[in-house]
């Protein structure tokens, strides 16, 4: 019986010198970093794809990059970041050369978007919002207006806040967040008469479901519907002042969901930030008057087709 007291004992304390020197190795090391590939992509730009691309950045990428100091793509500390996280902040996207993103092919940045890495090989956790499901017009938009004479992207010297991930960051960036591969085959916008179709698009690749699913750690950003109560809220981002914000049910239960909001409503929430005369949001979420009504509509019908799921949040509205 001592013997085996004694093996016992042997293993657990192998087991714990192994895990404390993987603790000590994580925590002293950054995001890993992966092979990039070598691809040929060239930007088609109009002022159509412009014009479609400051849209799309203005909503994906401004709250995030946009620092209200010097009023362009910058980069900022990213308060809405759950603290479990680290001290996270975003990176100067502006076409500075040495700070920016101006010396970045469009390849690179195509590659930084399908997949979640760098020029550098470094992989981008999470925070940082990755397509690999848009519309390869929709990603050309982006590029092409990054690369336009747009004031909020034209080149700023102001250098980079180097961001301090957690060493939950960390693990999680070497077992479950991986870089996404590169589609293999052309993604086509939904047709704008598809109103389902078109509203899961916007859904999905404006990254709503990423803050209205229960958990950041547990979002599947390849297969949004499989995330973690996917679109029933739950989850816990950050207000300026560092406030838990509980993100609201979207599913179309009665109870505890939008199942008994109109469509009208749901407009008026999203586009303007109001519902029945009252404020209905309040940051980490922002009204998006980019989006049109129509738009604004089909994500409405789209959250009407998934299931709902009862789950009821305390709605996180604090006075400023």
């Amino acid at each position: 019986m001592k013997k085996i007291l004694k093996i016992i004992g042997i293993i657990v304390l192998l087991i714990v010198a192994i895990a404390l020197i993987g603790f000590i190795y994580i925590s002293a090391t950054d995001i890993p970093k992966y092979q990039t590939l070598t691809i040929d992509y060239k930007v088609k730009s109009d002022s159509a794809s412009v014009e479609r691309g400051k849209k799309l950045v203005t909503m994906l990428c401004a709250n995030c990059h946009k620092d209200p100091q010097t009023g362009k793509l910058t980069g900022t500390l990213m308060r809405d970041a759950p603290a479990e996280f680290g001290e996270i902040y975003s990176q100067n996207i502006t076409q500075d050369k040495t700070y920016g993103i101006g010396n970045w092919s469009d390849s690179e940045i195509f590659y930084l978007l399908r997949t979640g890495v760098k020029k550098d090989g470094q992989y981008a956790p999470p925070y940082m919002a990755k397509l690999p499901n848009m519309a390869d017009e929709d990603i050309n938009a982006i590029i092409a207006f990054l690369r336009s004479d747009d004031p909020m992207i034209q080149a700023d010297a102001t250098p980079d806040t180097p961001t301090k991930p957690s060493f939950l960051t960390k693990l999680l960036c070497r077992v479950v967040w991986k870089p996404f591969p590169l589609p293999t085959e052309k993604i086509n916008l939904p047709d704008s008469t598809q109103t389902i179709a078109l509203g899961k698009y916007l859904a999905q690749n404006l990254e709503c479901f990423s803050c209205h699913s229960a958990d950041f750690k547990t979002n599947n950003f390849l297969k949004p519907e499989l995330s973690e109560g996917y679109f029933a809220g739950g989850n816990s981002p950050l207000d300026t002042e560092g406030r838990v914000k509980k993100t609201p049910n979207l599913t179309p239960d009665k109870e505890t969901g939008i199942g008994n909001w109109t469509k009208e409503q749901f407009i008026k929430a999203v586009r303007f930030g109001m519902v029945d005369g009252q404020k209905a949001l309040t940051y980490p979420m922002i009204p998006y008057p980019q989006l049109t009504d129509t738009e604004t509509a089909a994500i409405y019908e789209y959250l009407k087709t998934i299931p709902p799921i009862k789950n009821k949040v305390e709605r996180s509205i604090y006075e400023d």
